[in-house]
């Protein structure tokens, strides 16, 4: 049969049908928007809403943190240089604390509201959140197994900081390494030993703090004399040259108590040491000692009282240079008869 007599008796399309086929999909899906279409407005709102919160309660917290931490600042800059800042405060230690705290504490706002945020907006979707909830845990779990030490060091970094165990300025021990704190990190603390040399210590690593810039110091100076001198003289003057220290400045600042003399701290045979104690500004004890060392050795000389280690007393007029010399040796000459018979018999020759 030709093609086309098999077109001609082929059906012809109605016009009208696909007209109605398209008419009843536009009403369907009208209708399932106008269904749906409060439910999407409220889902809409509610993010927004969500978001537009979080974004505000984040930007409040973090001012008020930031203004917390320069009202703190102002007031250690508005002691600074007087007798109660050298005192009680160091402005770069109370900087540094506190821009390591609001920096910890901002995180930390930072992290719970956004997090809470995205949280609400997936349940806002109608999104099933235990699966990714323990999804997230055994991913936290893996992590802080595989980055434990450094989870170690930022957490101790945390409580050094808030607990003010030390600041910058300090003199610390911390086992490791020994030497003066000049930046106090979550992570690191940086010190500066005796030598110059910089130590990075991990916070974690810090077992125990020695802290030689707390509190108050001890400052502790030994004076050996000869033990035929006079104990209540060398009192008298121990005690008017230390009384003459404390009425100069900076002395009057740095001692924080009278010095006092503990007594005999050892008695031997030829010097006797006499212990002096004084209770200084913290960090100052080195120095006190130093002035305090000073000013006895010079109080001590211009009250005629000997030390041991001084120069050798004179020997009486009359006497002979030559009396507390031993007896020269008879082994002392090679050719004396005690040398050559105290000479090894040399051993026999074994040649011909």
């Amino acid at each position: 049969m030709p093609l086309s007599a098999l077109l001609a008796a082929a059906p012809s399309p109605e016009p009208g049908g696909s007209l109605d086929e398209a008419a009843k999909q536009a009403g369907n899906a009208a209708g399932w928007v106008e269904e749906n279409w409060s439910t999407w407005l409220n889902t809409g709102l509610r993010i927004v809403l969500i978001a537009a919160i979080a974004i505000v309660l984040r930007i409040a917290i973090r001012r008020a943190l930031t203004k917390l931490i320069e009202r703190m600042n102002r007031s250690a800059q508005a002691v600074q240089g007087t007798a109660l800042g050298s005192l009680l405060v160091n402005a770069e230690r109370r900087r540094q604390r506190s821009e390591a705290i609001g920096s910890v504490l901002r995180s930390v706002a930072s992290f719970l509201i956004l997090g809470t945020a995205a949280l609400m907006i997936l349940g806002a979707f109608q999104i099933n959140l235990a699966p990714l909830l323990a999804s997230a845990g055994v991913a936290g779990v893996a992590l802080g197994f595989g980055a434990r030490n450094l989870v170690t060091d930022f957490l101790s970094g945390v409580f050094m900081i808030l607990e003010d165990q030390y600041g910058v300025g300090d003199q610390i021990d911390a086992g490791v390494a020994s030497g003066e704190v000049i930046e106090v990190g979550l992570r690191v603390t940086k010190l500066r030993g005796e030598n110059g040399a910089i130590w990075y210590v991990r916070n974690g690593e810090v077992k125990r703090i020695g802290n030689l810039s707390q509190g108050w110091s001890t400052a502790g100076v030994d004076v050996q004399v000869r033990p035929t001198e006079d104990l209540e003289r060398i009192r008298a003057v121990i005690t008017g040259a230390a009384q003459e220290m404390a009425k100069e400045d900076p002395w009057t600042e740095r001692l924080w108590g009278p010095v006092e003399i503990l007594g005999l701290d050892t008695v031997l045979l030829e010097s006797m040491t006499v212990r002096v104690s004084a209770k200084t500004m913290p960090g100052q004890a080195v120095g006190v000692e130093r002035e305090l060392r000073w000013r006895i050795k010079v109080a001590l000389d211009a009250a005629g009282i000997s030390m041991v280690g001084g120069t050798p007393e004179e020997a009486p007029e009359g006497a002979d240079p030559t009396a507390g010399m031993a007896a020269p040796s008879a082994y002392a000459s090679a050719t004396s008869p005690q040398s050559l018979a105290a000479t090894p018999i040399p051993p026999p020759s074994t040649t011909k």
